[in-house]
């Protein structure tokens, strides 16, 4: 199929940007950025905006950096593929460059962006996972000025966000780890690239001997991902190991509502979502 039809915008400045929401917020205006999960929805008729505001044009939207307290500041059109390698030496940037390996296939890393995936909020998406996981902080801006949303609030049901049809997502900040942290991602599909069935993504310290500071999430297997704090609760002051791995893994897969469909019922995911957090674990 083809798109629909519908009015091309390019902006050149954050102010041009702002004022073209504005004017078309009401007739389903959307950012262009990457466009590599907007565009397939817009072929297949799954969207069908009448305003395509495109913001590749604007310089400042390209910057990727990190401030004197460590933040990571990932702006809107910074692309998958910067990742490939760490962006900072700590293990935030190995975790990132973990991750994005498993972001379909190199030449839509090359043009998709973290900021278009968060914005999209596919469950399947892995950046999405991992702004849930790490707390991170996302900015939107409007005509009206800018506003930050947790990362725990930002996800509001399957493929919707906080974002108002007059706001493009700025940034995302995420906070940067302790260098002791110790990380595991684990994603599941049927072929490389493909979407995720299942993932999970985990990150905790070892201190006197026993985990610290957990952090158990889930995606794909819900409308939205997040942490699991009862996975978490059963980690905390616990030698690592198996035992504790598996409890931990047992008490993420009971606590998922499931997404399910014709080929994978809720059981089939949930399985899935204890082996993966289990495996997740064991690779940390």
């Amino acid at each position: 199929m083809k798109a629909s039809a519908f009015e091309y915008h390019a902006a050149r400045s954050l102010s041009g940007a702002t004022e073209l929401l504005a004017r078309y917020s009401t007739e389903d205006a959307r950012i262009l950025a990457g466009g590599q999960s907007l565009v397939p929805a817009m072929a297949l008729r799954v969207a069908s905006p009448a305003h395509l505001i495109d913001i590749n044009g604007i310089d400042e939207l390209q910057r990727l950096t990190a401030d004197r307290d460590g933040y990571l500041t990932v702006r809107a059109c910074v692309r998958h593929a910067a990742f490939e390698r760490p962006v900072e030496p700590g293990p935030l940037g190995a975790l990132l460059a973990r991750v994005v390996r498993y972001i379909a296939h190199y030449p839509i890393r090359t043009r998709g962006t973290m900021c278009g995936s968060l914005a999209h909020a596919d469950p399947a998406s892995e950046w999405c996972l991992v702004a849930a996981t790490l707390d991170a902080e996302l900015t939107a801006l409007s005509r009206r000025g800018t506003r930050t949303i947790p990362a725990r609030d930002w996800f509001q049901g399957l493929m919707t966000t906080a974002l108002k049809p007059d706001e493009l997502l700025l940034e995302v900040r995420f906070k940067p780890l302790p260098e002791d942290t110790l990380f595991g991602f684990q994603e599941f599909s049927r072929r490389a690239g493909d979407f995720a069935l299942a993932m999970a993504l985990v990150t905790f310290r070892v201190q006197a001997g026993v985990i610290a500071e957990p952090r158990v999430g889930v995606g794909a297997v819900e409308a939205t991902p997040r942490r699991i704090a009862a996975a978490e609760d059963a980690l905390r002051g616990r030698k690592p190991g198996r035992d504790a791995y598996a409890e931990a893994a047992k008490i993420a897969a009971e606590a998922i509502d499931p997404l399910t469909d014709a080929r994978y019922d809720a059981a089939y995911r949930r399985d899935l979502t204890r082996t993966m957090v289990r495996r997740a674990l064991e690779q940390a």
